[in-house]
């Protein structure tokens, strides 16, 4: 009796318990797929164009696994991009700490969502057919339900500790992780002005968006691996897809080119300088690194008295000034007093990084004025410097 009473409420399917976590493993990772290149590289930053089959099949398994609406989402994530690490940002662990935005993500995101007036100035360009009206938007909570409905069928009591898991990957994976960790722990290839960080160099488990640091540098391209030991395995779905002509890519990184004849800067090496400005921004850190590494030595009764230790320091003199608060840009300042060397360095970063933000200056004026940085810095008498300006000069 009570096996006939077992095989009542069995599913469809029956498998040996590792073939329902490979199972769990593929239907999670279907849904982080989705919304890295459907939600996240197609509709936010339209990095890529969709064929209709991909696009239906997305927002269909979408609706099914999250119940997360295509302008909720895309408004919401170009808001972050826009406001980014401001009180302005919906999910920012610069503001928020590092705590909510991992454990109460998806608070902040149904909070955000809503905003009419972020709903309007951001949502812009998406889909508004009758599905998309009548189906995904006006029924979000259906496809959940359906998930679960499918789930028991398929596979048994089991389903629904599988549907239980389904529906936190996205909230752990994509508004916790990303949004939380991709922001406060990591390795950044870019200085970006902000703090997000590359999580690990291989995005697998969560479609590449591992690589957050990477994907804030250069925020429209469709692939975010850069260096040669990175891999976006979302890149290699996009890359099957186009073969298949159900995609097309618009856009990637470019990559810095080299010209070492050049000693002088001209239009090409403004351009570059600006398009690759977070790369440029990153290379200078790494000299300043090696500045400061130096420079301890002889900072150490200054940042005592100040009650600072070396690793305070060291991320108060790489970060971006405008990341750092009003009583840590004055106590970094007293320390810089006490080292010209350093001091230097400093200044002559965040002079650079003026350069690209005068926006009302003509280009001539900006290679000029990029030349006259470039002179300054090999007459500093300061090696690092010195270096990097040749390197500078380079650029095309």
């Amino acid at each position: 009796m009570i096996s006939d009473f077992l095989n009542l409420i069995s599913g469809v399917v029956d498998m040996p318990w590792w073939g329902y976590v490979v199972v769990t493993l593929i239907l999670t990772h279907i849904t982080i797929a989705s919304i890295t290149i459907y939600l996240h590289r197609h509709s936010a930053h339209r990095a890529l164009e969709l064929h209709a089959v991909p696009s239906h099949f997305f927002l269909f398994l979408l609706w099914l696994t999250t119940g997360m609406v295509t302008k909720q989402w895309t408004a919401i994530h170009r808001k972050h991009h826009a406001k980014c690490e401001t009180e302005d940002d919906p999910h920012s662990p610069v503001i928020f700490g590092i705590k909510k935005v991992f454990l109460e993500g998806s608070e902040l995101y149904r909070a955000e969502a809503k905003n009419q007036e972020t709903m309007k100035r951001y949502g812009y360009g998406t889909p508004d057919d009758w599905m998309e009206r009548n189906v995904y938007t006006k029924h979000s909570a259906l496809g959940v339900s359906l998930m679960l409905i499918i789930n028991v069928l398929l596979f048994g009591p089991i389903g629904i500790t599988i549907w239980a898991i389904q529906m936190m990957w996205a909230p752990v994976m994509a508004a916790g992780t990303i949004n939380g960790i991709g922001h406060y722990w990591g390795y950044r290839n870019f200085q970006a002005e902000d703090a997000s960080r590359n999580i690990v160099p291989w995005g697998i488990l969560i479609g590449g968006e591992e690589l957050h640091n990477n994907h804030h540098a250069y925020a429209t391209s469709a692939r975010l691996s850069n260096k040669w030991y990175e891999f976006d395995i979302g890149w290699l779905y996009i890359r099957i897809l186009e073969m298949m002509g159900l995609a097309k890519v618009k856009k990637i990184a470019p990559k810095l080119r080299f010209d070492k004849a050049k000693t002088t800067c001209d239009i090409d090496t403004l351009q570059a300088v600006i398009s690759h400005r977070y790369e440029v921004l990153a290379k200078y850190t790494q000299s300043m690194k090696s500045t400061l590494s130096k420079e301890f030595d002889h900072l150490k009764e200054a940042i005592t008295h100040l009650d600072v230790d070396r690793s305070t320091l060291k991320r108060w003199v790489l970060a971006d000034s405008k990341t750092l608060q009003e009583h840590e840009r004055a106590k970094l300042n007293e320390v810089l007093s006490k080292t010209e060397t350093l001091d230097k360095v400093y200044t002559m970063r965040e002079e650079l990084a003026a350069i690209w933000q005068r926006s009302t200056a003509s280009k001539d004026e900006l290679v000029k004025q990029l030349e006259d940085w470039c002179h300054r810095a090999e007459e500093s008498g300061i090696e690092v410097l010195k270096t990097f300006s040749k390197r500078l000069r380079c650029y095309s």
